[in-house]
């Protein structure tokens, strides 16, 4: 029915995945599997032992009775209990019964539904947003990023990456990468109603008037500050017969007429030249709209300048000044000798510290780690409960069986004995019924 001698495991199997692979702990494991397994064994044998003790000698001694129905059922309960176990993992005595081997037999239909099962109690967005919210971990994040060595090894592991990243790219790579994904995208987008929505956004709630008086202010002081070139461009473009004394009544007349203007517009917010303004920034942005002529200089003045040489000149320029910078700041972060932190390190570790002595900073930096890991796992669940399907299913059926009864078959064995003991007290319960209605 089953071995009473420990069967050594078979020998590690490198060809196996990890999961299936035989360890130390393994063999604990099989020693207490086939201890328990004697122990239910040996209560078998005992209890039919003693039916056929109980059987012989109950004409002589009635009262064995009871103890025939103990042990009879204890017999049926027990090898019941041996069958439902042993099926789960073989077939009962090599015998090929339907519905017995379960484990190897459906090994990929039990993966299937683990991986569901997993995917739909554990990888929630309510399981796990609550499990990351009692751990903070956006606080936790911050208290190791104040810490100076930490900020200081992290700012390094950023330098060192991007440099290294940057060193094996080639310049040409890059200028494709800029052309295909930058310059090819700036080409399909129309620039008229983008530059619209730029006006719009610019304008709303009157913030072009904002800019209207920083250039009211601008004009004024352009004026005070070369109020004596007016007066010279004046006299220059004069006759030369007029006198000189009516040239500087004139400057005076201009130069105080467009002060006395500038300081009207700005003092009054509905002066007749704000409206006019108004009316033609809605204008342009209309044209830009609807204009099919102002449409097409837009997209030609665009085009224009994506095809200048100066735009792919100035990539080059600015992916080698990148490089250069991120080279040099790596090599400077590699000097052991240098004792003051860097910018970067006490901008990550000022960042640490600002989030710990901010509670509510802190909270939204554990939000917003509690969003993106959920995100992320309501994103990937699905790819998990098929990742943990078609792993089982990669696996070898009989491995799987051996590596699963090793891990539970102890506690299974229970069942055979309480199946024993209860069969037994039940047979026992029947037979003093009967007795009692007899």
């Amino acid at each position: 029915m089953t071995s009473l001698s420990p069967t050594p495991l078979p020998p590690a199997d490198d060809s196996l995945p990890a999961a299936l692979r035989i360890t130390p702990d393994d063999e604990v494991r099989r020693v207490r599997l086939v201890q328990m397994k004697r122990v239910a064994t040996i209560m078998l044998v005992v209890v039919a032992i003693v039916f056929v003790l109980a059987r012989a000698y109950e004409a002589r001694y009635p009262w064995l009775g009871y103890l025939r129905a103990f042990a009879e059922a204890a017999m049926v309960g027990g090898i019941a209990d041996w069958f439902a176990v042993t099926a789960l993992f073989r077939h009962p005595l090599g015998i090929p019964i339907p519905h017995t081997a379960i484990v190897p037999s459906r090994k990929d239909r039990i993966g299937t539904a683990l991986g569901n099962f997993v995917q739909r109690n554990f990888l929630t967005r309510e399981v796990v947003a609550s499990k990351l919210a009692a751990m903070k971990l956006g606080e936790r994040a911050a208290q190791w990023l104040a810490r100076p060595e930490n900020s200081r090894r992290l700012a390094r592991a950023a330098a060192h990456g991007l440099s290294g990243a940057v060193g094996v790219m080639r310049d040409e790579d890059v200028q494709t990468l800029v052309d295909r994904g930058i310059v090819s995208r700036l080409r399909r987008i129309e620039a008229a109603p983008l530059a619209a929505k730029t006006f719009e956004l610019l304008t709303a709630d009157g913030r072009h008037q904002a800019l209207l008086d920083d250039a009211l202010r601008l004009a004024a002081r352009f004026l005070e500050e070369n109020e004596e070139v007016i007066r010279e461009r004046v006299r220059k473009e004069s006759p030369w017969w007029v006198p000189g004394s009516v040239e500087n009544r004139l400057g005076d007349k201009i130069v105080s007429g467009v002060e006395r203007t500038l300081v009207a517009v700005a003092a009054d917010p509905e002066h007749p030249l704000r409206k006019r303004y108004d009316e033609a920034v809605e204008r342009f942005v209309a044209n830009l709209r609807e204009n099919p002529e102002t449409m097409a200089r837009a997209e030609r003045m665009k085009l224009d300048l994506l095809d200048h040489p100066g735009v792919a000149e100035f990539s080059r320029e600015v992916w080698g000044d990148v490089k250069a910078r991120l080279a040099n700041y790596a090599e400077r972060l590699a000097d052991e000798t240098e004792a003051e932190p860097d910018q970067l390190e006490r901008w990550l570790a000022g960042l640490g510290q600002k989030v710990l002595e901010d509670p509510a900073l802190a909270d939204k930096a554990n939000g917003w780690v509690v969003e993106l890991v959920t995100y992320s796992v309501e994103q990937a669940r699905e790819e998990v409960a098929k990742l943990i399907a078609t792993t089982v299913a990669a696996w070898d059926a009989n491995a799987t069986s051996r590596k699963i009864e090793l891990q539970i078959g102890r506690d299974l064995q229970f069942i055979r004995i309480n199946g024993t003991l209860v069969g037994g007290l039940v047979g026992l319960l029947l037979h003093v019924v009967a007795k009692a209605l007899a």
